[in-house]
């Protein structure tokens, strides 16, 4: 048993065995008696018992001693149930004194801060929305993210109970119309219901959202997501009551049902006009930014409370921290705030651990984004000048007097986050650790978590839909099939390389077929000789496309799909190493740490060499290091001198990998060196022939060149079509880089090496971009890395090394949001918008408890994997494990099991263990 679960049921026995009599004496049990009884450290016990009191499963008898009681025990014993908790009162008394029905007596928008102010008229509507006869009026909500409309539409549902105009067990159902909205059949049958048959996988009639808030409210939140037919079917109910299931042809249902929805979006440009009329009363919340000075700081000192009671500790706040964290919610609002608010508390209170004095929160000790929010509200003269007068002094937040206004608030992360806190401290300190590393530690814990949580609020308006944006969404899905096939048939593992290569390709070609202007090549028997099982499955490709597309492909185009499957190089992971050896007890270490403060970790890794250490333990130590840091593609040896430049040959043969050695090094060379690992992802040979010339960044042009005009060349099947639509993307970057003419040459990807070394004669070629890689040592950026957000940053360090001036625009491009792409083609059931956060912190998880850094296209593809796994789990078509698990490494399968918790947790979906036995293969 646990020891929180010990402490619990000792308390729970203990105060079984007390009368009322003695409860009103004031018998209880303090941390003292508790830490006796059961020989835990004090200390433990009282961190365990503030734990139960936030849970609400004790309670707590301030006074001296502080005593504790068992919850579930003590409404035995007094004879009625308690209100909701954490519950701390002076004595028994007071419990039994209380009523349920003075409470109920309250008008729940008294509680609501700006009823009375900026949201006067929005409750008289809401208000008024309720009490007309007889049912009711349905009502819009409309406001930006984060300003409280789930809450004002949960105070609607509380006042229709409070005006007895809904009885007290009247259904309030919810239901957010994105979670399902690229999928409209199923939207509608969550909204409606279905009968059995009525579509694929319909094994049996279900009741509808509709049906189960008969009598009540039902509140649709995001209900812009809702297509067409769906307002159509939605607006028939609101006229007429009356509604049918999906797969029924009559409409012989009824129910009696307020409707309240809830948008960011302007209705009249999201909504058919014939509804928006169906809705007499629309509701404006005004933002964050709206609200007046006294309503902004009653919001903070709420959230404030909630953080205070939920420690139970007092918080001081100074008037600093105040200003700055309502300057900080320049965007997201309320939501905004209360994320600021919850890192600033778990930090605060993570300095106070240690004693039971309040939590301070001081401007110092503020993250510098949430710092800035002061100077943010300086520049607001006159707001500043009221918060001045308003604030004269520290303000002190008690834990006590503290109600709970919304049971389920989205904005809220499932995670107790100071439990995460205390447990850990516990865990780091009973290992040895000091409190300068805890703090750390732990810090940088609290970020991530609610980084992760709050991440999924960020307005993703701004985000572009990578290649959906410039392909047709059916020609990506039909590529991604094409790929599947294309790894069974001729035995490959593909990267997204494919996926996007055959998408401008297809792209292009269709449009040329619509033109009817075909692609003349004299030389296809070549391509055919030397690429057999290329060819014959790109005949397969052909079959596929006339059916689906119903036209003619013409033998030319097979012979180039042919050469594109047989010009994609498979997946290749992993880095070329780099090991810096210098003379001098920190000389190479001093050089890799100033290089990866720059550019970020690596393949990289440093050997001092102590004048007094023989050269054999120096080559013993190189070997070691050699095996330990190369992932197949090689390890680049930069030397200072001596004896060190000799060792190349014998570290190949005594590990059997490639070794390429560059002496002189320094630490231009080594930054240089990583650069074209870390950004440019070079292969060994390429780095080590541009290091060798390598003269420092005062020397970054190349002489022979220097007069040349600056290309980049796009890199596609043919040169025509597709390349250009990959010059366009290009072209896009560049132009949003820089003011300077960077002229784009698109090529095909025959006589690859010729066609570069005839441009290189005219002009200075500074990147290639696309889907094969050429021989010469030029920067090469695949077409996935360019497509999936990564390419903007090299393209932006290349044109930066060929002193070009950037002038960057105010504009994203292209962001890396393939996982979230993917699984819009894959899935049906599961909305990626809502999982994908959950698979990313999956993989983040995976990599610390494996001690490993996976790849991007390795991140993307156990992430796409688990998705799709997941569905598996939703509609119980689970694989079957083609191996035998017991095979696997027990170790490893059970850190997956552990891993995989968190779908539990988030989703309630268990994985099975033949899933997860995939996911081990995946790793391993």
């Amino acid at each position: 048993m646990k020891r929180i679960d010990k402490i619990y049921q000792f308390i729970k026995t203990k105060t079984s065995e007390f009368t009322l009599e003695e409860l009103l004496n004031n018998n209880g049990l303090t941390a003292t008696q508790v830490s006796e009884e059961l020989g835990i450290l004090r200390n433990n016990v009282s961190m365990e018992l503030n734990q139960l009191l936030r849970a609400d499963k004790i309670i707590k008898v301030k006074g001296r001693p502080v005593l504790y009681l068992e919850k579930s025990e003590l409404e035995k014993v007094v004879g009625h149930a308690l209100s909701a908790g954490p519950i701390e009162i002076q004595s028994v008394d007071e419990i039994i004194s209380s009523t349920k029905s003075a409470k109920e007596e309250e008008n729940p928008f008294d509680y609501l801060i700006g009823a009375e102010g900026s949201l006067k008229n929005q409750v008289e509507q809401a208000k008024a929305a309720v009490l007309y006869p007889p049912n009711g009026l349905h009502t819009l909500i409309v406001g930006q993210t984060g300003v409280g409309k789930t809450l004002f539409v949960n105070m609607m549902y509380s006042y229709a109970r409070y005006a007895r105009k809904l009885g007290e067990d009247a259904p309030f159902i919810v239901f957010n119309c994105a979670d399902y909205y690229n999928n409209p059949q199923l939207l509608l049958s969550h909204i409606f219901g279905h009968i059995k048959g009525a579509f694929t996988g319909a094994d049996s009639e279900k009741p509808g959202l509709v049906e189960k808030a008969n009598g009540g409210i039902l509140f649709l939140d995001e209900i812009h997501r809702l297509p067409p037919e769906g307002q159509e079917m939605i607006f028939y109910f609101m006229d007429t009551g009356v509604f049918n299931k999906l797969g029924e042809t009559e409409r012989n249902r009824s129910a009696n049902v307020l409707i309240v929805g809830a948008t960011t979006e302007d209705p009249n440009s999201y909504m058919l006009k014939t509804f928006i009329r169906r809705i007499p009363i629309i509701i404006n919340i005004p933002s964050f930014e709206e609200r007046n000075i006294s309503e902004k700081i009653d919001i903070l000192k709420y959230l404030l409370l909630k953080e205070a009671h939920r420690v139970n500790k007092p918080i001081k706040i100074t008037p600093e921290v105040v200003k700055a964290l309502i300057g900080s919610a320049s965007y997201g609002n309320v939501g905004q705030l209360k994320s600021n608010i919850q890192l600033i508390c778990a930090k605060g209170f993570l300095n106070s651990i240690n004693n039971d004095e309040a939590i301070e929160l001081d401007f110092k000790t503020l993250p510098s984004n949430i710092k800035d929010g002061l100077f943010s509200i300086g520049n607001k003269r006159k707001e500043f000048e009221e918060l001045g007068e308003a604030l004269n002094s520290t303000i002190l937040v008690s834990p006590e007097g503290y109600k709970v206004l919304l049971e389920e608030d989205p904005y809220e992360p499932p995670f107790n986050l100071y439990k995460i806190i205390e447990d850990k401290a516990s865990i780091l300190r009973d290992e040895g650790m000091d409190e300068e590393y805890i703090n750390k530690f732990i810090t940088t814990d609290i970020n991530i978590h609610l980084k992760s949580f709050y991440d999924k609020f960020k307005n993703d308006k701004v985000k572009k839909d990578s290649i959906l944006k410039i392909v047709d969404k059916d020609i990506v899905k039909f590529a991604e099939e094409i790929k599947q096939l294309a790894q069974e048939k001729l035995k490959r593992r593909y990267s997204d390389r494919l996926v996007y290569a055959l998408s401008l390709h297809f792209s292009a070609f269709f449009k040329r077929i619509q033109g009817e202007s075909y692609i003349r090549d004299g030389n296809m028997d070549g391509v055919i000789k030397n690429n057999p099982d290329e060819f014959a499955f790109a005949l397969e490709i052909k079959e596929l496309i006339e059916k689906r597309y119903n036209l003619e492909v013409p033998d030319v185009e097979v012979v180039y799909i042919a050469l594109l499957l047989s010009s994609v190089e498979e997946v290749s992971e992993g880095q070329v190493g780099i090991i810096v050896a210098a003379h001098g007890n920190s000389t190479a270490s001093s050089m890799v740490n100033v290089a990866t403060k720059l550019l970020g970790e690596g393949r990289i890794c440093a050997v001092d060499m102590p004048l007094e250490i023989s050269p054999k333990k120096i080559l013993d130590i190189i070997v070691d290091k050699v095996k330990d840091i190369d992932m197949g593609k090689g390890v680049l040896l930069l030397v200072d001198m001596g004896s060190l430049y000799s060792f190349e040959s014998v570290i190949m043969e005594r590990t059997g990998i490639n070794i390429k050695t560059v002496d002189m090094v320094s630490t231009a060379m080594v930054i240089e060196a990583l650069r074209k690992t870390n950004v440019m992802d070079m292969e060994l040979t390429d780095i080590y022939n541009s290091i060798k010339s390598f003269k420092g960044y005062s020397h970054e042009i190349n002489e022979e060149i220097i007069h040349g005009e600056k290309v980049i060349v796009t890199v596609c099947s043919t040169g025509d079509g597709t390349a250009v639509k990959l010059k366009e993307l290009v072209q896009d970057i560049i132009y949003n880089l820089t003011e300077e003419r960077i002229k784009v040459i698109p090529v095909g990807i025959k006589n690859l090496d010729n066609s570069i070394e005839e441009i290189q004669k005219k002009h200075n070629i500074i990147a290639i971009v696309g889907i094969k890689k050429p021989k010469l040592p030029i920067p090469f950026i695949p077409l996935e890395v360019l497509i999936d957000g990564r390419g903007e940053q090299i393209l932006r360090d290349v044109i930066t090394n060929n002193s070009i001036t950037l002038n960057e625009r105010d504009k994203n491009i292209l962001v890396e949001d393939l996982c979230k792409d993917s699984l819009n083609q894959f899935l049906t059931f599961l909305n990626p918008n809502k999982i994908t956060s959950v698979l990313i912190d999956f993989v983040s998880v995976l990599e610390n408890k494996f001690s490993r850094d996976f790849s991007n296209t390795k991140r993307i593809s156990v992430a796409i994997h688990v998705g799709c796994a997941l569905e598996r789990m939703v509609i119980k078509e689970g694989l079957n494990y083609a191996g035998e698990i017991e095979s696997i490494e027990k170790d490893t399968f059970e850190l997956v099991k552990e891993c995989s918790a968190i779908f539990t947790q988030s989703l309630n979906i268990v994985l099975s263990d033949d899933e997860i036995a995939y996911i081990c293969d995946m790793i391993n």
